[in-house]
Parts: C-alpha cells; structure tokens; sequence
C-alpha cells in the first residue's frame, strides 16, 4: 500500500503540474518522478493512471507518455494484468549504479574543473547556495530539486556531451537513491561538508582534487544508502 503524502509531510498539491516553461511531457515524468523518489509509492506499488491524473492535473495522455518514459529509466515496471508498478531497486542494483557513478562523476568533476566557463562556475555556485538554503526546508522536494539542479550544472560545465548523456540517464534511479542516503540519520549535514570540498577544488580549478573528492561524496553516499536498502532486503 502506498504511502500517504501527509506521512511524508508534502501536501497533495505538490505535485500537481505547472503547465510553464519545461515541456509538459517532462513535467510530468519529473512530478511522478519524483513521487517515487520521496516515497509516495514504494516499491511493488500500482500506479493506476486515473490517481496520477488526479496527483499531477494533466489528462491520461501526457500520463502514459510519462510512463512509457520512467519505463525505460528502469524506475518502473509493466506487469500482466497488474500495469505499471514502481519498480524494486536492490542492494546488490544500487551497488552496480554507484560503481558508474563514481567513474562518471568523477570524470564529470575534473572536467568541470579544467574547462568549466566563468558563466557556468557562476551557475554552479548559485546552484550550492541553493542547495544548502534548501536543507532549511521542511519540504523534502525542495532539497532533492535542488540536488538535481545542481548535478544538471554541473554536468553542462563539464563540456562532455557523452559523459552528460550517460549521466542523465542514469539520473532517475540516482535520485531514487539520493533520496535514501538523506534520509540517514546526520547524513545531510555530510553531505553539504563534503560538496564544499568539491566546489572548493572545482573553483581552484584542480582536477585531479576535484575528481578525488567527487569519488570521496558517492562513496559515502554509496555507503549509507545500500545499508539502509539491506536493512530492507
């Protein structure tokens, strides 16, 4: 059974779609996303598409073509006679992913460090300031949005179409996961100490401290958030 939002402390409007800017597609895989992301359906949970018409406002339309999309990240299964169910992320799964991320990541940074223009340094200090302001936020959504923009710039400063591609397309069962390593007990305060350290060595322009410390952050979080899905298992 899912989980109800007020447990969560997010009030059902949420994640209703805006219907500006970013294209209506993308706003609604994102909303469903991020549902998932912050426990509004958990794992094995049936997302009938009448419920998520009603969560994010749109019409079944966009609703399928948003879950055609999670479908293919992974995030989402389709099952006979049963449909579309939020799908399972192991111990074992979420350690393959962060053994991606960390090469990427990594490379990610010392890219950024290295070659990163003044506009997108810019960008990428006004993204951790917005980041750390949203650990201040009662409403979890905020600070796993922030998160997101911040890795979005960082990953646009790195001048890697490739490397952003492969990324991205990781970034849905990477968000899933951050979403659990931040929920440990300690671990935000962490978190933000060792970004500064990154963002330290990106603003240095050290690559090669820069790719060590982004290493340094996913392993951490690797840690904290695989116990907490062994505890599950």
């Amino acid at each position: 059974m899912s989980t109800d939002v007020s447990e969560i402390g997010l009030p059902e409007h949420d994640f209703r779609v805006h219907k500006v800017a970013a294209p209506l597609r993308h706003s609604v895989t994102e909303s469903i996303r991020y549902a998932i992301a912050l426990g509004r359906f958990k794992a094995g949970d049936r997302l009938p598409e009448r419920a998520l018409c009603e969560m994010t406002g749109v019409s079944r339309t966009l609703v399928r073509e948003a879950l055609r999309q999670l479908e293919s990240e992974g995030l989402i299964r389709v099952l006979p006679h049963r449909g579309p169910v939020v799908a399972e992320l192991t111990a074992e799964q979420a350690e393959g992913i962060y053994q991606v991320r960390v090469e990427l990541e990594g490379l990610a940074c010392k890219l950024f460090a290295e070659q990163a223009s003044d506009a997108q340094r810019a960008a990428l200090i006004r993204a951790f300031d917005n980041l750390k302001a949203s650990f201040d936020d009662p409403n979890p959504l905020s600070r796993l949005d922030a998160k997101n923009r911040f890795y979005d710039c960082l990953i646009d400063g790195s001048g890697n179409e490739a490397l952003g591609i492969s990324l991205r397309m990781l970034n849905a069962r990477i968000m899933l996961l951050r979403a659990t390593s931040l929920r440990a007990p300690g671990r935000s305060d962490e978190s933000i100490a060792e970004l500064a350290e990154l963002m330290d060595a990106l603003m240095q322009r050290d690559g090669k401290r820069a790719r060590k410390a982004a290493i340094s952050h996913v392993r951490n979080a690797a840690r904290v958030a695989i116990a907490l899905l062994s505890t599950k298992s």
